[in-house]
Order: structure tokens, then C-alpha cells, then sequence
């Protein structure tokens, strides 16, 4: 059993960054990947990053690299989702998903997902 939380996310203006967060609780928690989505309502989840859990080697999506940035402390079971220079279109819920196996760069066949939190970015 594996529990994801999300939190951080909130209200920020055009320009403004946010950082969040995603905490793992079970037994035992190690996964091969954890990642970062996003959907927005009426649109489909979008991949947003991710970084493998032992080696920490990341992958942003192509629209998001060089403003978003994903990391994680493995002690800590926590991976975090650093967005900069945030624009009105980033306003989505952001999801924290883990995958125990090797999936594909930008795939959605995550085993875990946390319920979210709100990003709101305003004009």
C-alpha cells in the first residue's frame, strides 16, 4: 500500500514560481519513476516530468524544459516539482504518479497517482 500526497500548490501571478511537493508513505516505497502530470478541466492529462527514483535522471516535457524542473529526496520519499516564470495556460491540477517498472518517457502507466493540487495562475 503507497500513498501519495501532493501539496504546494495555491494562487500566483503571471511570472511568479511555486514549488511542490509529493510525500510517499508505505512499509516500503521504492519505484522505479515518479512523475509529474497535469489536467486542466475538459483536457486530457498532459505529462509534465519525471526522474527515476535511483539514479535521478529526469525528462521534462518539451514545452514545460526550462522552466519547470523536477527533483527528489529519496530519503525523504518525496519528489518535487519546481516551476518558474508560470503562465496563465500552467493553471491545471498537478498529480504525483509512481511506476514500480520501467515506462516510457512522457507514458501515463503509473501504478500510484495522489488525488492532486490546484494550480492557479492569474493574469
Amino acid at each position: 500500500q503507497v500513498q501519495l500526497v501532493e501539496s504546494g500548490g495555491g494562487l500566483v501571478q503571471a511570472g511568479g514560481s511555486l514549488r511542490l511537493s509529493c510525500a510517499a508513505s508505505g512499509r516500503t516505497f521504492s519505484p522505479y519513476v515518479m512523475g509529474w502530470f497535469r489536467q486542466a478541466p475538459g483536457k486530457e492529462r498532459e505529462f509534465v516530468a519525471a526522474i527515476t527514483w535511483n539514479i535521478g535522471a529526469t525528462s521534462v516535457a518539451d514545452s514545460l524544459r526550462g522552466r519547470f524542473t523536477i527533483s527528489r529526496d529519496n530519503v525523504k520519499n518525496t519528489v518535487y516539482l519546481q516551476m518558474n516564470s508560470l503562465k496563465p495556460e500552467d493553471t491545471a491540477v498537478y498529480l504525483c504518479a509512481a511506476a514500480l517498472r520501467p515506462t516510457v518517457v512522457g507514458g501515463t502507466e503509473y501504478d500510484y497517482w495522489g488525488q492532486g493540487t490546484q494550480v492557479t495562475v492569474s493574469s
